[in-house]
């Protein structure tokens, strides 16, 4: 496993749309593997591959409970709502308030190429919206918003 560089702020490949994994081989799982370890030592709880500069649709969550894969994802369903801070490994020192679905749930393959459902609320679903965005070219800070009244004296 390595550590790979995180792309930043005007990296042209944080604006560009991923394509599917075709192969599910040994290089699929070492760039697995560098993403969690990239994503662990960044203390971040997700990493697209484009945000290591690999245009390809990976994408590695971890909320606590252990590292998640999901190669080629595609959400299935979604519902209610959450709106929190949020803040990218890609755009250091930045956040914003950002309102997602609270439930999500995705259909992804893992590195070996099985399929698999995921569900979750909250952190998880938030994160799994956030990181599929990357592989569709789209950053958080387009989704920012005035927190409500409410919730100003925590943003």
């Amino acid at each position: 496993m390595a550590l790979r560089n995180i792309r930043t702020n005007d990296d042209p490949a944080l604006y560009k749309v991923c394509k599917e994994v075709k192969r599910f081989d040994a290089r699929l799982g070492t760039l697995i593997d560098d993403m969690i370890e990239t994503m662990n030592d960044a203390d971040g709880v997700g990493l697209a591959a484009p945000q290591v500069g690999v245009l390809k649709r990976v994408v590695v969550i971890d909320v606590g409970d252990g590292p998640v894969e999901l190669v080629n994802p595609v959400i299935l369903e979604s519902s209610g709502e959450q709106g929190d801070m949020e803040g990218c490994l890609s755009f250091p020192g930045q956040s914003g308030y950002v309102v997602r679905p609270n439930y999500v749930k995705v259909e992804a393959f893992d590195r070996n190429g099985d399929l698999y459902e995921y569900e979750g609320e909250g952190l998880f679903a938030r994160a799994v919206f956030h990181e599929c965005d990357h592989l569709d070219g789209k950053v958080y800070l387009r989704l920012v918003t005035e927190p409500p009244a409410d919730r100003k004296k925590e943003a």
